[in-house]
C-alpha cells in the first residue's frame, strides 16, 4: 500500500507543474489575444476618428469656399456696377461739353 500511495505522489507531483504549465500558457495567450484585440479595437477607433475629422475639415472647406465665392459675387458686382455708373457719368459729362460748345 505504501508502494502505491508513493508512486500515486511521484506521480501527482511530476505531473501538476505540466498542468499549471498549460494553465499558464491559455492564461498567457488569453492575455495576449485581449491585448490584441484592444490594440485593433484602438486603432478601429483612431481610424474613425480621423475619418470624422477629415469629413468635419471638408465640409467646413467647402462651407468657406461657398461663402469667399458669394462675397467674391458680391465684390465683383459691385465692381460692375461702379464701373458702368462711372462710365455713363463720363458719357454724359462728354454730351454735356459737346453741348455747350455746340450752342445746343
Amino acid at each position: 500500500m505504501r508502494k502505491i500511495a508513493a508512486a500515486l505522489i511521484i506521480t501527482l507531483v511530476l505531473t501538476l507543474p505540466a498542468w499549471a504549465e498549460n494553465g499558464l500558457k491559455e492564461s498567457g495567450k488569453e492575455v495576449g489575444q485581449g491585448f490584441r484585440t484592444m490594440g485593433r479595437d484602438t486603432g478601429q477607433a483612431f481610424r474613425e476618428g480621423g475619418k470624422q475629422v477629415g469629413h468635419g475639415f471638408r465640409e467646413m472647406g467647402r462651407e468657406t469656399g461657398q461663402a469667399a465665392k458669394k462675397t467674391g459675387s458680391s465684390v465683383g458686382e459691385w465692381f460692375r456696377d461702379a464701373g458702368t455708373r462711372t462710365g455713363e457719368a463720363f458719357r454724359q459729362m462728354g454730351r454735356d461739353i459737346r453741348r455747350f460748345f455746340t450752342g445746343g
